[in-house]
């Protein structure tokens, strides 16, 4: 059997794996992180410049380290990649960098992980590359440029240009607000049906009222919130989008999906600054046409489809494998990360400390 030679290895250097590397290391477990990338963060340090969080910084701070006070309530992307810098610094946390993981496989009562430059062994692996890791495939016939929404940057190439986002998440709407923002002419295909709901109500963050709500059944806490989400918005029927049949506690227990969180795209699209159209169905050259007629002729095409997470590199599940960051949760992404990684911690200390 191979010997150990560090107790734990951590997959991921962003906010997950930060966070279970604190946490460890208040225990007194040691570990490694490894990440494929050149820099922690990386997924925030490579999304689009207007990116802020959509939680609020309360709800979305890692176990023992608040972001600082001169930050606002909805850190910026920037603000976000300080405060991992700084969490990292915090924690004595120091990844090894642009070293991908080829492979996790148990052998005996051991987990051996393989890199392409060393073989590390360990009692125990987290997983923390997230639940959006991968970004998902879009293809079409459009003959100008099509670009995942992983790759969008900034709207300011695209000023004067009409640019189709496809999709209606939290990314999809704030990079329409952008491509407005910078000139562009923004068109939105939604496919499926929505949950829109106020970032802020009644200037408390929406996440803060659903950490109340969440000791009811989500389907009676819908309930309760919805005369209120429908006085804020309106009726986002009669803007061209489809409302979900349940609401959107409902909606992230049954899909495991989040709702789309407004930032002001509700009323652009109101003002009609942002043209929301249905599903695709044809496209010939730059124009394309989509459910219910309509034809639009396009310079760019923005696909917001979405990611998922990545575990080709598991090659089985056994005890000792752990999975940090990857539960969708009403009250924050963050703030469920900073649960998970408490729970891993003391889950592996009492597993494997002694030994």
């Amino acid at each position: 059997m191979p010997s150990v030679d560090i107790p734990v290895i951590i997959v991921g250097a962003s906010v997950s794996g930060l966070a279970s590397a604190a946490c460890l290391g208040r225990l007194g477990i040691g570990c490694q992180v490894v990440e494929r990338s050149d820099s922690i963060g990386a997924p925030w340090r490579h999304h689009y410049d207007r990116l802020h969080l959509h939680t609020n910084k309360r709800l979305s701070r890692l176990p023992y380290f608040s972001f600082s006070e001169g930050v606002p309530r909805y850190p910026s992307r920037q603000q976000v990649v300080d405060y991992l810098d700084a969490y990292a610094l915090r924690f004595k946390i120091e990844p090894l960098l642009g070293t991908p993981v080829l492979s996790v496989r148990r052998e005996d009562d051991v987990w051996v992980t393989e890199t392409p430059f060393r073989q590390f062994v360990s009692r125990a692996v987290i997983m923390a590359t997230g639940p959006f890791n991968k970004p998902r495939p879009f293809s079409c016939a459009f003959t100008g440029p099509v670009l995942h929404s992983s790759q969008y940057r900034t709207g300011a190439a695209y000023r004067g240009q009409r640019v189709l986002i496809v999709g209606f998440g939290n990314s999809a709407c704030e990079i329409a607000i952008d491509l407005y923002e910078q000139g562009a002419f923004p068109l939105m295909s939604v496919r499926s049906p929505v949950n829109v709901v106020p970032r802020d109500i009644l200037g408390i963050p929406v996440l803060e009222v659903s950490r109340v709500l969440s000791v009811l059944p989500p389907r009676v806490a819908d309930r309760i919130s919805a005369p209120l989400v429908r006085l804020l918005l309106g009726d986002v029927s009669r803007l061209g989008l489809r409302r979900m049949p349940y609401g959107p506690l409902e909606q992230i227990a049954r899909d495991g999906k989040a709702p789309v969180l407004d930032v002001g795209v509700i009323r652009l699209i109101r003002q009609c600054r942002i043209k929301v159209l249905g599903d695709i169905l044809h496209v010939a050259g730059d124009t394309v046409t989509f459910s219910g007629g309509a034809s639009e002729r396009v310079d760019a095409i923005v696909a917001a489809v979405g990611y998922e997470p990545d575990f080709s590199i598991v090659k089985e599940r056994a005890p000792g494998l752990y999975f940090c960051g990857y539960h969708i949760s009403p009250t924050g992404q963050i703030r469920e990360i900073a649960r998970d990684a408490r729970r891993i911690a003391a889950d592996i200390a009492s597993r494997y400390s002694a030994r």
